[in-house]
């Protein structure tokens, strides 16, 4: 098997440091024998499983929760470890083609072109089975510590979360399905509909995921506020009605305003940010409803439950998603979605240390980075 596929990859070998090696160059870049050891385990492609899929890898996205664990070593409770992850492989937004097939494999064949959800769940507990299976307590998801990440040419992976990706759908498409499937399970919990009045606080790349979301499900209007004036003016290119620069401007007077005062039905907070948390009780509706989003560094934060209280609000809470990726696929495919145009930057595997540098701190110029396997 590793005869057919020469592999490479891109490893994280301490925070900060991104290193790509392949199957044949890894004994002259790589100075440290554990470490080599290690990517060499990672890196040999052994024989699918009977349910399992060999995928090539054509594009990863870069999410958010990656560029934590590469810049600070760590996202709220998960922590890379030295001893234990390093080297670590990031990466959890894949699409790829299917070149090898596990014998009970049905619904796929060798050449279909998916995308993938990175989470392997038990399948057999209450949440599992009650339909919360991203609530799973034994889950193994992409890139988070401890289980590696997808950042690989050739990846295996449970067939049964393998999506196959219409004709005409691009790889960069198929890898944005994964964030995308953050946005719709948001919307969904919002109950936006027709007509929705929606607030959504951040519009980076799950902030405008949950945009395109709140459009394909019919929201009337859409406000969208943020820090940075390119990610502002890519709200405004996917459909935002008003965009507001919480920097320049009472971002809560100003939705007052443009609500003529009576509030957003919904409003998503998708920057985890503490005081963009602290703001949503204030500029929801009566009656109205909170989605928090984002995860914030925080684990406690001051929150005015006198308005929640007051107003009778609803609030709920997105961990990951539920049974989103075949609305999303379908969303994308008719048009609805064209989550391409979040995509600013595109990188080649070799390129990613840039690529994750830039995410950092170009954070005026990067909205979101995808890495393509591809020349």
């Amino acid at each position: 098997m590793s005869e057919k596929y020469v592999n490479k990859g891109a490893f994280m070998t301490k925070t900060g440091t991104m290193v790509v090696v392949d199957e044949t160059n890894v004994d002259q870049i790589v100075e440290d024998p554990a470490m080599r050891e290690r990517m060499k385990e990672q890196l040999r492609v052994k024989p699918v499983g009977e349910n399992q899929v060999l995928i090539e890898v054509e594009c990863v996205g870069v999410c958010g929760s990656d560029v934590h664990y590469f810049h600070d070593g760590r996202l709220g409770s998960y922590v890379v470890e030295k001893d234990r992850d390093i080297p670590y492989m990031l990466g959890h937004e894949c699409s790829g083609t299917v070149v090898d097939i596990g014998s009970a494999v049905r619904h796929l064949k060798v050449g279909d072109r998916v995308c993938c959800e990175p989470s392997v769940t038990c399948g057999r507990c209450d949440y599992c089975k009650s339909g919360h299976y991203n609530l799973c307590e034994q889950v193994r998801f992409w890139a988070t510590p401890p289980v590696q990440g997808c950042y690989m040419k050739y990846v295996p992976f449970e067939a049964d979360l393998c999506y196959r990706l219409p004709d005409g759908m691009d790889a960069v498409q198929g890898a944005l399905i994964e964030p995308m499937a953050t946005g719709m399970y948001a919307a969904r919990l919002g109950r936006v509909t027709v007509g929705s009045t929606v607030v959504i606080l951040g519009s980076g790349c799950i902030g405008l995921m949950t945009l395109l979301s709140c459009k394909a499900r019919g929201a009337g209007r859409v406000i969208v506020c943020d820090l940075e004036d390119i990610r502002l003016e890519k709200a405004k290119e996917l459909g935002a009605d008003d965009v507001i620069n919480s920097g320049r401007e009472d971002a809560v007077l100003r939705i007052r305003e443009l609500t003529d005062g009576r509030g957003p039905d919904v409003v998503f907070e998708t920057a985890g940010s503490k005081y963009t948390i602290a703001q949503t009780p204030h500029i929801a509706r009566r009656g109205g409803r909170i989605v928090l989003v984002g995860m914030s560094a925080e684990a406690e934060i001051s929150f005015n439950f006198g308005q929640v209280m007051a107003k009778e609000l609803t609030i709920k809470s997105v961990f990951r998603y539920v049974n989103m990726f075949p609305t999303c696929v379908r969303a994308v495919a008719c048009g609805l979605a064209p989550v391409e145009k979040v995509a600013t930057h595109i990188y080649s595997l070799g390129q990613i240390q840039q690529a994750f540098e830039d995410s950092v701190h170009k954070k005026n110029e990067v909205v979101k980075a995808v890495i393509r396997f591809t020349d």
